[in-house]
């Protein structure tokens, strides 16, 4: 069966970047929880193809996310990310994100992130962007700058998007 592998490519000293900028070596984030089929796109990647067992590819407890990926989960999958700045999602079945934006220095008031939801359900718990500059949440239907809350996101079938959220204690 022929699989895409993906060589790394780029240098990068921040924890993230901006859209644009040239690909980020580092990672702003760490998968905490994988179920089931869960897959990784590195856009910073040159692709080769290779015939490989069916399970490589598959992400794992462990994997690094960068500035750029697009996350998936199949059917059967859930998965668990932390971000450097403490923020967390938990992915469910069917669900697609990308982290389109990930700026972050523990000492810094810039600090960014845009992460864009198109399909699943998603909880957010938000970390030190959220305190110290702007996180943003974009959906099919409208944009979220996340502050103290912790949302859940449910994007339909049909492209309407259901919201709630919860109060974080600090």
């Amino acid at each position: 069966m022929g699989l895409i592998l993906a060589l790394y490519l780029g240098v990068g000293l921040a924890l993230g970047q901006n859209a644009g900028a040239e690909p980020d070596a580092n990672p702003v984030g760490k998968l905490l929880v994988v179920a089931g089929t869960v897959r990784i796109e590195h856009p910073a990647a040159i692709l080769v193809q290779a015939n490989l067992p069916a399970d490589v590819g598959q992400a794992k407890v462990g994997d690094f996310v960068y500035h750029g990926d697009v996350i998936q989960t199949g059917p059967d999958g859930k998965l668990g990310v932390a971000f450097a700045d403490g923020s967390s999602f938990s992915v469910s079945p069917n669900a697609r994100m990308e982290i389109k934006e990930f700026v972050y220095d523990p000492h810094g008031h810039f600090n960014s992130s845009l992460i864009s939801l198109t399909k699943g359900t998603f909880t957010l718990i938000a970390g030190k962007i959220a305190d110290t500059g702007n996180m943003t949440v974009a959906t099919p239907v409208g944009t979220l700058r996340i502050r103290d809350i912790a949302p859940r996101i449910e994007i339909l079938k049909d492209g309407s998007v259901k919201f709630s959220t919860l109060v974080q204690e600090k």
